[in-house]
Formats: C-alpha cells, structure tokens, sequence
C-alpha cells in the first residue's frame, strides 16, 4: 500500500491544472479539483470538500457494508479459528499447512473473505491522497477559506484536527465494541488512530482535517445504522439466553427418566 502511495502522489509539489500532464495529476487529482469547486456554492470550497466528502462516502457505502458483514462473520468464527490454533500447535510444517488449510475450509464454509477488511482502506487512501493534493496544488483551493480556515494551511486553532481525532476513536470503540472477544490489535488501533489523525491534521491543510471530521462523522452514524454495536449485543444475549433454555429444558426432560431408572 505504501508502494501504491508513493507512485500515486510522486514528488511533486507544483500546481495542477488542465495542462498538467500524467494519469494521476491531470486526470485524477485535477478532475477532483473540478468537482470540489463543482460543489462549492457562492465559491465556497470548504462547503465543496463537504459535500464531496459526503458524496464519496455514499458511494463507498456498499462497500463499507460488506466489510461489516465480513467483519462479523470473522468475528462469530473466531472461537472456532483459535480451537484449530490449539489443535495444530505444532510449528512443524506439515502442521502448518494443515492449520492453513483447515482455516481455509472454515473461512469458505462461513463465507468469510479474511482480507475483506483491507478492501475500504485501499479504496480510501488514494481518494485521501487525491484531495489532498487537489486542495493543496491546484488555485482557488489552495487559497480558499471556509469560515476561520485557510484551507491549504493547518487549522491554526486545532478544532478540526481535535474533531477528526475525537470522531475517529468514537467510530474505532463502536467497531471494536461488536466483537466477542477482545482484541488486542483493535484495542490499540482506537487509541493509536486517533492520536495519528490528530499529530497529522495539525501540520497538514485543513481541508484535509475538514475531510476527515466529515467523513469519521459520516462513518459513526453509519456504524450506528448498520452494524449497531448495542443491536448486535442484545442479539448475542438473545441467542445465549436462548442456548440456556434449551439446555435446561433438556435438563428436566432428562431427570424424570433418570428417577425412573433408580426406582
């Protein structure tokens, strides 16, 4: 992915305008520009960025949604993916290809892709890169103002940087909330997100930061509609509860039997 970067956004620093030359400048970074300033009524670029931002994360939305979907899948799996780990302990590697191979019929028979949740962060991280260059490198973005932002130049009061840092780690608890077990990695990704957002939103334009409050924002409601954490909970305590009635009513249809025997 970090390849991928360097070869989308290159070295320069230049404006981009309709003569600039290159896939990347004159057809994807460019015609963002062109649709920025499409949407920025009374040439306001900020309200532009905006409705932009909203616009591609509607698109992006099918998408999200599969990732959700996928998400869970792993997540109700996971127990059963962590009794093969013990199973095949053995770091021998005919083991090791059966782990892989047992995990692979698991994933197929659950209909689980693992790298699924890798799909909205490639998609969304040259989108990322394309506005930021668009807001920095082509004029009357660059230069633009929205409210007390200079949107080619850091929020000097760090409002946005704090918002976009704030609705980062409350869209990362609400993921991590859904899941049956806790996880590590997850555990550090809200709190490290968050922080990363924030250091990068004071140095970079803010219209980039403006991008990132719109969109985390954008991407807690989401979270809220589709995979809401405290829905997927009472689901779970349903289903238990469920699981146990059913335990102990085979329980007590049991025990007559067992008198019986005795007698």
């Amino acid at each position: 992915m970090m390849t991928t970067l360097l070869v989308l956004t290159g070295c320069g620093t230049g404006d981009i305008t309709a003569q600039s030359t290159g896939i990347w400048e004159r057809y994807i970074v460019f015609n963002f520009g062109r649709a920025i300033k499409a949407l920025s009524f009374g040439s306001n670029a900020g309200i532009g960025i905006i409705l932009f931002t909203i616009i591609v994360r509607v698109i992006l939305l099918p998408l999200m949604h599969y990732q959700n979907k996928s998400m869970r899948k792993t997540q109700e799996i996971q127990p059963k993916i962590k009794a093969l780990q013990v199973k095949y302990a053995s770091k021998d590697p005919d083991t090791k290809r059966k782990l892989q191979e047992e995990q692979q019929r698991l994933y197929n028979e659950h209909g689980v892709n693992p790298f699924a949740g890798c799909l909205p962060l490639l998609v969304q991280m040259p989108i990322l890169m394309a506005l930021w260059q668009s807001i920095s490198r082509i004029q009357g973005l660059s230069s633009g103002r929205f409210l007390w932002l200079e949107l080619g130049s850091p929020d000097p009061y760090f409002i946005l940087p704090i918002l976009a840092a704030i609705f980062t780690f409350i869209s990362t608890k609400l993921s991590s909330m859904s899941q049956i077990e806790s996880n590590p990695t997850m555990k550090m990704m809200t709190y490290f997100m968050p922080a990363m957002i924030l250091f990068m939103g004071i140095n970079l334009a803010s219209g980039l930061s403006l991008y990132w409050v719109v969109s985390n924002a954008f991407q807690v409601g989401q979270t809220l509609v589709i995979n809401n954490p405290f829905k997927i909970k009472r689901e779970r305590e349903a289903v238990a509860k469920q699981q146990r009635d059913l335990e102990r009513a085979l329980q007590k249809a049991q025990s007559p039997k067992k008198k019986r025997n005795k007698k």
